[in-house]
């Protein structure tokens, strides 16, 4: 009604999948799973390109303006593109170009399959923080073949669930990590002078912090855990009401928390001295 969008992520956890059957491009167990996974074979690869273009257009036949493609934070897309995990010897393993081959099969078909349209959007890894990664070079190469494949958005991902560099806890200073973003724009405007849309994400929980990072070159920012903490963040910022947000404050608590136990997400909930006016953090 108001002129917005949306889109569904497509999400292949891939060996942090929390399920015995959990498939990976090679089958080494991630440190923060009890399950090791199976290797894909060279038709689990396939089948699974086919499922992700069956997911696409389930979404957009449900009425989804688009779909975003997660390929980063350690996730199925992301262990195929880093060397830490991808071990293969076929056409998806050893090369840069082999281990990048399934993010684009999956970003070419989907977007074959759903026309020009509808919008999709990757969640690329910009800052891997963990050893055998991608290298820079290689992330922005991706987002330069990921442009060319029909991109219309390059979400940002910053780490591995697995990394031990802190992300999105409240130590993090906001936008902290909005310079990943602009290193990228920067490297694929200077390369090939050109850059889809990009997307900065991470520590942004407030419209200040918003319009800082749209002035230090996003296109775009995401926010997530914010709109847990109060659904009505956008709508107060821009009727001028931002001391009214119940602000973020990245605790993890129960969002996070509650998803590796296998709770409902919902957000922290602190009561003051006045028992009638509790104040929803998260």
């Amino acid at each position: 009604a108001e002129g917005g969008h949306i889109a569904m992520q497509i999400l292949h956890a891939g060996r942090y999948a929390y399920a015995p059957w959990a498939v990976a491009p090679t089958a080494l167990k991630a440190p923060i799973t009890p399950f090791k996974p199976r290797a894909l074979s060279a038709r689990g690869v396939e089948k699974t390109i086919a499922d992700y273009v069956n997911c696409a257009q389930r979404a957009q036949q449900a009425g989804y303006h688009g779909v975003e493609v997660m390929g980063s934070e350690g996730y199925l897309i992301n262990e195929f593109l880093a060397e830490r995990t991808n071990q293969r010897s076929d056409a998806y393993g050893g090369s840069f170009e082999n281990r990048s081959r399934l993010a684009l099969d999956i970003v070419q078909a989907v977007r074959k399959a759903a026309g020009p349209d509808f919008a999709v959007v990757f969640r690329l890894s910009m800052l891997e923080l963990v050893e055998h990664g991608m290298a820079f070079d290689e992330v922005v190469e991706l987002a330069h073949l990921l442009d060319d494949s029909g991109v219309d958005i390059l979400n940002t991902g910053i780490g591995w669930h697995e990394a031990r560099v802190p992300t999105i806890a409240t130590c993090v200073p906001r936008g902290a990590f909005a310079f990943a973003t602009m290193n990228v724009r920067e490297a694929l405007l200077a390369k090939y002078d050109r850059a889809p849309l990009m997307c900065a994400t991470n520590r942004i929980n407030s419209a200040q912090t918003c319009e800082d990072v749209l002035e230090q070159g996003a296109d775009v920012v995401s926010m997530a855990r914010p709109f847990l903490a109060d659904s009505s963040i956008i709508e107060k910022a821009f009727d001028g009401r931002e001391d009214e947000i119940n602000t973020c404050i990245a605790c993890n608590q129960a969002c996070l928390d509650h998803t590796f136990k296998m709770m409902p997400v919902s957000l922290s909930l602190i009561h003051i001295s006045e028992p009638t006016r509790p104040l929803y953090i998260s």
